[in-house]
């Protein structure tokens, strides 16, 4: 094969709006409609290959500067990505966005360090241009498979299993969005654990799905339990986790992990920090989880040595790409922390790549997270299906999805149609539209 077909030749960028429910989380609550950025790399060859990641505004700034180093670049090269990445993250000081990005643990609406957008932990320019990479690597990998006839899992040293294990995502959330131009959906309201429990089971009877994550912070943590309890009692023996996104003090964190003790398989991210996370593992058997206090090499050293964490959960989009994940995977074997997978609100691209890496991940012992459920809208065809809570390992070159390029021109002209208010995900600024005397809740 020649080898200047595996030859950048084009990058697209799409930004796009997707329609988004009314989920709760201790930012506040989604908005109508949320932002993400599909990534084109086009080879000389004519190939095309996908990527996807967050489409805030400081992602595409960054995104449209590392696209203009590519062409001509090998689509092997991945590991080439990480140095235009950085220089960009250097000089992206100038744009609003990467202003944003540096202020961000100091921003009140993000609060005690919360990106209120991605709810991963402090802001940082090295996580914001890891995320941007991530859809570039992806792409890059999408393209190069596609070229040689190989799916992604085979560049990354071949599949353990054929298929991948996803955990239900369950939300408290209100049964619309305020005012009558936000999408609406028959999912109704989850304000208490009946809702919750309702919730699970059509979760359960449409998809298959086997176990099941709370995300918390949202109400009083006794609240909370009892719909965990309400939850351990419709679904018993089921792998059941509690997400309240570092809302707790050390305190309250180890009162509801004596309360759930009997029933939890993890609890994840209960206080913010690796030391408080610290202090609360010292205090409880239940095995605590994070994908806030370790989402870079750099937190890992503390963390595993103070015994914080005892399960990461992974996330292409937060490392990289997928070759850092299984760099990640391989740290956490050696250290023998357990592995996860951790979701945002993606779509199909995202959903194909997390689902080719983690099938080569020997460590994922934890059903993976997902939101895909939740997302009414893609750019794939056809739409990924889950049966019993499972995904099958696709063996067709590359990622093994097709772009449905209607579909991608109708989400970004809904982009270029916004007057700017949806272009940048603000949980907060969404629930204080309907509540402006609301402010995040610490407990």
């Amino acid at each position: 094969m020649d080898a200047k077909l595996l030859l950048v030749d084009e990058v697209r960028l799409t930004p796009i709006l997707i329609s988004d429910p009314p989920l709760l989380n201790v930012q506040g609550v989604h908005q109508p409609f949320t932002p993400r950025l599909v990534v084109e790399v086009v080879t000389r060859g004519g190939v095309v290959g996908l990527g996807e990641t967050y489409g805030d505004g400081v992602y595409l700034e960054t995104a449209r500067s590392l696209a203009e180093t590519l062409p001509g670049r090998a689509v092997t090269h991945v590991n080439s990505l990480f140095e235009p990445a950085a220089q960009d993250a250097m000089g992206a000081g100038s744009g609003p966005g990467a202003a944003r990005a540096a202020a961000g643990a100091s921003d009140p609406a993000a609060g005690a360090g919360v990106d209120a957008s991605g709810l991963r932990g402090v802001r940082t320019a090295a996580k914001l241009r890891l995320s941007v990479v991530s859809a570039f690597e992806t792409a890059c990998l999408d393209a190069l498979g596609k070229t040689l006839g190989l799916p992604v899992h085979a560049l990354l040293g071949g599949k353990v299993r054929d298929s991948v294990e996803y955990s239900a995502y369950l939300f408290h959330r209100w049964a619309a969005h305020p005012g009558a131009d936000g999408p609406a959906d028959d999912w109704g309201a989850a304000l208490d654990p009946a809702g919750v429990v309702a919730q699970a089971r059509r979760f359960a009877r449409t998809y298959g799905f086997r176990s099941f994550k709370l995300k918390g912070g949202v109400f009083e943590p006794e609240r909370e339990i009892a719909a965990i309890r309400a939850l351990a009692e419709a679904f018993p023996g089921h792998p059941l986790r509690l997400d309240p996104n570092g809302a707790w003090s050390v305190e309250t964190s180890l009162a509801v992990a004596r309360a759930l003790e009997d029933v939890l398989e993890y609890l994840e991210d209960p206080a913010s920090g690796t030391a408080a996370m610290a202090e609360v593992a010292a205090g409880t058997g239940v095995p605590l989880a994070t994908n806030m206090c370790v989402t870079t090499f750099e937190e890992i050293p503390e963390a595993f040595a103070r015994g914080a964490v005892r399960i990461v959960l992974c996330d292409h989009h937060y490392w990289g790409g997928l070759h850092r994940t299984r760099e990640l995977a391989a740290l956490c074997r050696t250290y023998g922390v357990g592995l996860s997978m951790h979701s945002n609100t993606h779509l199909g691209i995202s959903l194909a790549a997390m689902t080719q890496v983690a099938a080569t991940l020997p460590g994922l012992t934890h059903a993976s997270d997902t939101h895909y459920p939740w997302q009414t809208e893609d750019v794939v065809t056809p739409r990924p299906v889950f049966r019993g809570g499972r995904l099958p390992v696709s063996d067709a070159p590359g990622l093994g999805v097709e772009l449905d390029r209607p579909a991608l021109a109708a989400l970004h002209r809904r982009w270029l149609d916004d007057d700017g208010r949806m272009r940048d995900r603000d949980d907060t600024a969404a629930m204080r539209a309907a509540d402006p005397a609301w402010r995040p809740r610490r407990w």
